[in-house]
């Protein structure tokens, strides 16, 4: 019969005998930080962003009698510029947004990549009503049932081209997935 101290001595010379500091050191598992590549996050991003701007500036009006003017809104942030407003809307929904979904988030919010982007719109526009819209003087959940109704529509579409956008490199086997 052989015991455990014979099989500790049985190693050839290429291999380390079998201790508890091997065992953990072996089953490390190196995680690059991002957790899903992040040019398609980025791409989802971008095109998320557009569909949501042109819902909040075509589709808006019809359900509240005008546009939903984010661009605005953010530009009184930036001394009333529109177009400063305008590039930090994309800024945080082509890059910080998506950095975050894809470093932090895709990996832990369960479900497939549309209900993965949806939770992280929905999240998204949370915030942004309970926070940044009484910071800008529209009032806890825009002001309106309308308003956050429609604004909640802009962030579920968003949300969903953002998550299935992020998910092609899972499905075409990209490296570093």
């Amino acid at each position: 019969m052989t015991t455990t101290s014979d099989i500790s001595s049985q190693t050839d010379l290429n291999q380390k005998p079998l201790n508890s500091a091997t065992i953990q050191s072996s089953s490390i598992k190196r995680v690059s930080p991002a957790t899903i590549p992040l040019f398609p996050a980025v791409m989802g991003g971008l095109m998320g962003t557009v569909v949501m701007t042109m819902m909040m500036y075509f589709v808006a009006p019809m359900m509240l009698g005008q546009p939903m003017d984010v661009a605005g809104m953010l530009g009184s942030l930036l001394g009333g510029n529109w177009w400063a407003g305008m590039a930090l809307h994309f800024i945080n929904g082509a890059v910080i947004f998506p950095l975050i979904f894809a470093a932090l988030l895709y990996r832990r919010i369960p479900g497939r990549p549309a209900i993965k982007g949806l939770a992280w719109g929905v999240a998204l526009w949370l915030l942004a009503q309970v926070v940044v819209m009484p910071m800008m003087g529209a009032g806890l959940f825009s002001g309106s049932l309308m308003a956050a109704m429609a604004s909640l529509l802009g962030h579920i579409l968003y949300g969903v081209v953002l998550g299935v956008m992020s998910s092609i490199c899972t499905s075409l086997h990209c490296p570093n997935h």
